[in-house]
């Protein structure tokens, strides 16, 4: 196992940070695991271990200004979501290109990193998404006991503190973790909208759903925490043109008490939930 941490530098001359993972020589594809807001790419790693070991070169990333405990970094970042999309996501799957030469990449994203795909300008070079945990943050559908505190989030806790700090201190407050200013207050307009980032940003984006084609596989969960079936639902309803296939996994099929929005990276579910949901995706393009 060979596990290479590597620096790109983006056409809007940001550093990403991305970790290339290979245990052969003659990989049978390259997957590409996008992070959930606020997660670095450590959190993957056992994933990507064990994904690299069953014949697949994987890369894992920071978006640009994350990854970084400094509150500093955080204040003077100009980072927001899009960018992360059209930047980061774009180098890192140029990156993945050329590693892959002619087999084929897949796109695993994690909620936050499903949510962008049809942002990231070369995302056609992939030849499947699968999402993970992935849905619209509209705060209205979120599940009932994040509903409880997404009207003091929103319009209390982070407007407060973006004004205040300039970031928005997540790991202090116990929520999301610390984020730029930009993607915080471009977050925020998203989860405020019934049709989330497909309601508020302009037409270009819109169009980039609806034209987008390649299959798309969801893998969600019953007992997620942050996901209802209706931001499940929402957020799959804008990509126009793909072949979805939607899968919900109850914590019981896989005789487990809790999955919920990040269990599924955890290597406790190597043998049920990446063997036996995982592995068939992957080789279905």
């Amino acid at each position: 196992m060979r596990i290479k941490d590597i620096e790109l530098i983006t056409e809007n001359n940001q550093r990403v940070y991305a970790s290339v993972y290979e245990s052969k020589p003659d990989h049978k594809a390259t997957v590409v695991i996008a992070s959930a807001l606020g997660v670095i790419r450590q959190y993957y790693k056992d994933f990507a271990i064990w994904l690299s070991n069953n014949g697949y070169r994987v890369i894992t990333f920071d978006y640009s200004s994350m990854g970084n405990s400094s509150a500093d970094s955080y204040k003077k970042s100009k980072a927001n979501i899009s960018e992360w999309a059209e930047n980061d996501c774009k180098a890192i799957l140029q990156k993945a290109a050329e590693l892959a030469e002619t087999k084929d990449i897949y796109w695993i994203g994690h909620s936050l990193g499903g949510q962008i795909t049809a942002l990231v300008p070369n995302i056609n070079i992939v030849s499947k998404v699968i999402t993970i945990a992935c849905g619209s943050g509209y705060w209205r559908q979120n599940s009932v006991a994040l509903k409880r505190k997404s009207w003091l989030l929103w319009f209390f806790v982070a407007p407060v503190s973006l004004s205040c700090l300039g970031y928005f201190p997540g790991k202090r407050l116990g929520m999301v973790g610390n984020l730029p200013y930009g993607v915080m207050k471009q977050w925020r307009k998203w989860c405020l909208h019934p049709q989330y980032l497909y309601g508020v940003e302009d037409v270009r984006v819109q169009r980039a759903y609806q034209k987008f084609s390649k299959p798309i596989t969801s893998i969600s969960f019953s007992d997620d925490e942050l996901m209802s079936a209706q931001n499940i639902n929402s957020l799959h309803s804008f990509f126009g043109k793909s072949p979805l296939k939607m899968t919900k996994i109850h914590p019981e099929q896989v005789n487990a008490n809790k999955i919920g929005h990040f269990g599924f990276f955890k290597e406790t579910f190597k043998n049920s939930l990446w063997e036996e949901y995982l592995l068939p995706e992957l080789a279905l393009s």
